[in-house]
């Protein structure tokens, strides 16, 4: 697997999170819970976006559109 975004924030890595699931691509989010330590941690740039080696391609597809807001369901 190989870090393919990393989110601002856990509303961001949700959405991102949802177009890879509406491209069907496996995916893990590193660092979700870290949210909890927020006081102790920074409150951003906690929250990463894991594909497996194979989609990588794809998701990378997927999160330039999503950068230039040009994101379609296809």
């Amino acid at each position: 697997m190989q870090c393919i975004y990393d989110a601002s924030d856990l509303i961001e890595a949700h959405i991102v999170k949802g177009m890879l699931e509406q491209q069907n691509i496996d995916f893990y989010i590193g660092g979700y819970y870290l949210q909890g330590g927020i006081g102790e941690l920074p409150a951003s740039g906690n929250v990463s976006l894991w594909v497996a080696d194979e989609k990588i391609v794809q998701a990378y597809e997927i999160i330039k559109a999503y950068d230039s807001n040009s994101f379609i369901n296809s």
